[in-house]
């Protein structure tokens, strides 16, 4: 006979665990199966480690710098082992919290790789043994994966995905990051930090190209004064790696060697080989297709965080599987949106967005106010030699809805909630710029933003 519950998560990530969680504290009798490390790749290999490493960067980089503020540090320097062993230490502590969670809550886990077997069936197997579960609502948290360049997979060696770049065996001393997302860009600050010659690759026209244009720009001048090379509209046609390196041709037919490169083009859902087929779940180009509240085309399963689609966020996939787990039981949670979730970049500068860039707000018809504030026009930003970045806010000029925030400089990935909650409580400007902020904090620069957008900054 099968293990039965009343709800199984297949996969134990940022939205699997929270989800479990979540479906335990309104009573549901709740299992979670996993076939590697609780915590999924955000906590074991994704965003926890690798905050760890940029850290160490920062850190690094204020030793090398330390004139700059009154100190003398002589002869920097780094134990490359252990900074990964930090890393991991990490990951392993917030792994262990979890599996604490779990009991806690009395959440059955079941480890080995799961796949749906019919209505409300979930077979997994671990060393060849397999374990029959049962339960009316099973929720899909499988995650998603590196996406390969077709023409070089990634060996471990020379060609990294994120997860090899979190643990290498040896510092790069030119590095190639191919894709100017959040996760190339971090991986590229970091080891420029440490010192390597590091240069960027992107198809598009711009990098870090969710983001807002005016931040884009900052963020492309700001890594080039750093050092780094980067390259727009360009891609790289072929990659060959060797004993002692990587050869890559650019588009255009340039020629260049590095010692190591980075992929970061992108992810795969994890949909293969988990029994989707069998029962006809609904996918758009992998991803599960889902409705607001997680439930997919086939009565009893549902779906949460990156295998559902974009944004590819942690606390995106967290959230949903609360919606997903508080409409199982019986609540009135509002249907999942995609239009209040920020955006987090952790490199040096740090960059972070909740809502419409400008461009996307006119292209939606509105017209805008704009406003913007530079770190340089703050005291606290000048007081931690961090004047460097801008705040930007998007105002609707007829009812004054923030539309959305931009910002680029030192820790605004903490700032950016500020911007949410008022999002998500439907601030307009006028409750903003009645709002007290404290001084001296980096947070006034969000006032003065506001306050810019209609003609009133004090400071600027």
């Amino acid at each position: 006979m099968p293990d039965t519950y009343d709800l199984i998560v297949l996969g134990s990530g940022p939205g699997g665990y929270v989800a479990a969680i979540r479906a335990a504290q309104l009573g549901l009798k709740a299992a979670i199966v996993e076939r590697e490390k609780l915590g999924g790749i955000c906590l074991n290999w994704g965003c926890i480690p690798t905050k760890a490493l940029l850290r160490t960067s920062e850190i690094y980089h204020y030793m090398t710098h330390a004139s700059a503020y009154g100190l003398s540090a002589e002869k920097a320097g780094f134990d490359l082992a252990k900074i990964v062993d930090r890393s991991r230490k990490v990951a392993g502590q917030l792994n262990a919290g979890v599996k604490g969670l779990m009991k806690k809550n009395k959440i059955a886990v079941v480890e080995g790789e799961g796949k749906l077997s019919g209505k409300g069936g979930l077979k997994v197997v671990k060393d060849g043994k397999t374990t029959e579960l049962q339960a009316k609502h099973i929720v899909v948290a499988t995650g998603a994966r590196a996406r390969d360049l077709p023409f070089a997979k990634a060996d471990g060696e020379r060609i990294w995905t994120y997860r090899h770049a979190m643990v290498p065996k040896e510092m790069p001393t030119k590095l190639l990051v191919i894709g100017s997302g959040a996760i190339g860009v971090e991986f590229a600050s970091f080891y420029c930090d440490m010192g390597a010659e590091v240069t960027i690759v992107e198809m598009l026209d711009r990098i870090l190209p969710v983001e807002d244009e005016e931040v884009s720009a900052f963020m492309h001048k700001a890594l080039t004064k750093q050092g780094m090379k980067i390259h727009v509209s360009s891609g790289v046609e072929k990659l060959e790696a060797g004993p002692d390196g990587v050869k890559a041709t650019l588009k255009g037919g340039d020629v260049q060697q590095f010692s190591h490169a980075i992929v970061a083009i992108g992810i795969v859902p994890n949909t293969e080989a988990i029994g989707l087929e069998g029962l006809g779940v609904k996918t758009d180009r992998g991803h599960i297709v889902t409705d607001g509240y997680g439930r997919t085309n086939v009565e009893g399963i549902y779906a949460i965080g990156d295998v559902t689609g974009p944004p590819w966020l942690a606390h995106k996939a967290s959230h949903e599987g609360i919606v997903c787990v508080e409409a199982i039981a019986g609540r009135t949670p509002h249907p999942f949106e995609t239009w209040n979730i920020p955006g987090c970049t952790y490199s040096r500068p740090q960059v972070a967005s909740v809502g419409l860039t400008e461009a996307k707000a006119k292209e939606g018809g509105r017209q805008v106010k704009v406003g913007k504030f530079p770190f340089i026009g703050n005291g606290k930003a000048i007081a931690l030699g961090e004047a460097e970045g801008f705040v930007k806010t998007v105002f609707d000029a007829k009812t004054g809805e923030l539309l959305g925030a931009h910002m680029v400089g030192a820790e605004v990935t903490e700032l950016i909630q500020g911007y949410a909650v008022a999002r998500q409580l439907e601030t307009t400007e006028e409750d903003l710029m009645h709002t007290v902020f404290p001084h001296p904090t980096l947070s006034e620069m969000m006032h003065e933003s506001v306050l810019d957008a209609y003609g009133r900054a004090i400071h600027y």
